[in-house]
C-alpha cells in the first residue's frame, strides 16, 4: 500500500508518545511566534510612516504595528523621512515642500486621542505626496485594549488601497504547538502576537485544525480519547461538541463553504473514504465508495466540488468530484506523489505537497491550464493553507531541526519563517477574512 498524505511528517509528530489526559479548553496567553523575511517580492511599495500623536502613552504603538505588519507582506519597503521639524498628525500640518524633497511618495499620519469615556479615538491618513492629497482615511473608536486590532485594520486598508486586493493582518491563524509531551492548539493574530491556547493535550495529539467560514468556530482531531475523534470548538464560549466518533479513525474535516456541513475522511466501513456530515453531527453521507484510499477533502469555494487525496491509480494523487460524490477526475500528473490540496479562495488554482526527490515541498497548480510549478524546498513541508486573499501560503516546515511554520507567496517570490521560543510548531490554519470596516 502506497504511503499516504503526510505520513513521514506525522509519524514523526506522534511517534512514541503515550496515553494523557485533557488539560484545559480556556485561553491561556503563550510566547507570539516570531516572524523573519526571508525573500521580498523585488518591487516594492514605498512607505512612510509617521509615528502617531499620544501614541507612546500606550503599550502598543499603532505607527509601530502598521509599518510592521506592511513590511512584512513583503510588497513594501520603509521610505524613511528622516528627522522633522514638527510630525504631522492631520493633512494641513504637512509641510510637503519637506517632505517630498525627501523622497515621500505614500505617508501615513494619525492621531491617538483619549476621550472623556476612557476610550480613545484613532484617526489615521493614507496622503500622496505627488498629488498633495489624501487616497484614504478612516477613524475608529476603541479601547486600549483594541489599539494593536486597530493598527491591523488600518495597515488592511493602506494595503488594499495601494495593491488593490484585500488586507489579511486582521486575521488570525490557528496551529498546534508541542513543548516537551504537551500538544497546545493556539489561536493567533495573523503576525503571530496574542497567542493563546484553546486546547491542550498532556500527550495526545492534536491535528488537522480547520477554521468555519465565519471564523467562529474550529474542528479539529484531538487523540485523547485513545483514537482520532473529529470536534467542533467555539472560539466565542470554548465550548465544543464531539462531531465524529465512530468505529475506527475520525479525521481530515473540511468546512463546507456555507459552514452547513463537513467533510470527513472515516474508516467505519472499511479503508478510509470520505463522509459529509451535518455540523451539528446529523445526516452523515458517504461520498466515495473506492478500492483505495480517499482522504484529506477540500470545498470549492462556490461549494459545488471537492478536491481530495487518493491512491485509487497506484499512488496519492489529487482528485476532484461533484461535491455530493459521484465520478472522480485525476487533476495531478507531475510526480509519483501529491496530497494536501487546498483551494486558493478565488476557485482558479489549489495548493498541494508534492514529493520531489525525497523532499515534500509546496506547490500550487492551475485548474484552467493544469500548470503547476514548486513553490518550496524543505526537508518535510506540510499542511499548506491559503490566505483569505490568496496571496500567501502558510504551511509547516523544520528549520535547525524544529518544527516552524513557514508562508510563501503564490509566485515563490516571498518568503517568511514564523517560530516559537519554547515548542515545536506543525498543523496551520490561516482564518477567514474579517468583516468590512
Amino acid at each position: 500500500m502506497p504511503e499516504m498524505p503526510n505520513a513521514c511528517a506525522r509519524r514523526t509528530w506522534i511517534k512514541g508518545l503515550t496515553a494523557g489526559a485533557l488539560v484545559s479548553a480556556l485561553p491561556a496567553a503563550r510566547a507570539a511566534l516570531t516572524i523573519e523575511i526571508v525573500g521580498g517580492s523585488g518591487r516594492e511599495i514605498p512607505i512612510t510612516v509617521l509615528p502617531f500623536g499620544n501614541e507612546e502613552r500606550h503599550r502598543d504603538r499603532v505607527s509601530d504595528v502598521v509599518l510592521t505588519d506592511l513590511l512584512r507582506s513583503g510588497l513594501f519597503k520603509e521610505q524613511n523621512a528622516g528627522a522633522l521639524p514638527k510630525i504631522p498628525t492631520e493633512p494641513e500640518e504637512v509641510n510637503w515642500v519637506t517632505v517630498r524633497g525627501r523622497g515621500v511618495d505614500n505617508l501615513v499620519i494619525g492621531n491617538v486621542v483619549e476621550r472623556s469615556d476612557g476610550r480613545l479615538q484613532v484617526r489615521f491618513r493614507l496622503l500622496d505626496a505627488a498629488k498633495q492629497a489624501q487616497r484614504s482615511g478612516y477613524s475608529y473608536t476603541v479601547s486600549a485594549s483594541q489599539l494593536r486590532a486597530i493598527a491591523h485594520k488600518i495597515a488592511d486598508v493602506i494595503y488594499e488601497d495601494l495593491t488593490g486586493e484585500p488586507g489579511v493582518f486582521s486575521t488570525r491563524i490557528c496551529y498546534v504547538v508541542k513543548v516537551g509531551e504537551r500538544f497546545e492548539l493556539q489561536v493567533a493574530d495573523s503576525d503571530g502576537a496574542n497567542a493563546n491556547f484553546i486546547l491542550a493535550n498532556p500527550r495526545e495529539p492534536i491535528i488537522s485544525p480547520t477554521w468555519s467560514p465565519d471564523g467562529s468556530r474550529l474542528a479539529y482531531v484531538s487523540f485523547e480519547r485513545k483514537k482520532p475523534v473529529v470536534y467542533v470548538h467555539s472560539l466565542a464560549d470554548g465550548s465544543r461538541q464531539v462531531l465524529a466518533n465512530f468505529d475506527g479513525a475520525n479525521s481530515a474535516p473540511a468546512w463546507s463553504p456555507d459552514g452547513q456541513r463537513l467533510a470527513l475522511t472515516l474508516t467505519r466501513d472499511g479503508p478510509s473514504q470520505l463522509y459529509s456530515i451535518g455540523a451539528n453531527g446529523a445526516g452523515l453521507t458517504r461520498l466515495t465508495s473506492s478500492s483505495g484510499i480517499d482522504t484529506e477533502a477540500a470545498w470549492s469555494p462556490d461549494g459545488r466540488s471537492i478536491l481530495f487525496t487518493s491512491d485509487r491509480g497506484g499512488s496519492p494523487q489529487i482528485y476532484r468530484m461533484a461535491a455530493t460524490g459521484g465520478p472522480a477526475e485525476r487533476m495531478t500528473f507531475e510526480g509519483t506523489y501529491n496530497t494536501t490540496a487546498r483551494w486558493s479562495p478565488d476557485g482558479r488554482s489549489f495548493c498541494f505537497i508534492q514529493r520531489n526527490g525525497g523532499r515534500y515541498n509546496v506547490a500550487i497548480q492551475e485548474i484552467g491550464s493544469r500548470s503547476a510549478q514548486l513553490l518550496t524546498d524543505g526537508r518535510i513541508d506540510s499542511s499548506p493553507t491559503f490566505s483569505p486573499n490568496g496571496r500567501m501560503i502558510l504551511y509547516a516546515s523544520e528549520f535547525n531541526r524544529r518544527g516552524i511554520l513557514a508562508a510563501v507567496s503564490r509566485d515563490g517570490r516571498i518568503k517568511q519563517r514564523l517560530s516559537e521560543s519554547t515548542g515545536s510548531v506543525r498543523e496551520p490554519a490561516w482564518g477567514p477574512l474579517t468583516k468590512s470596516r
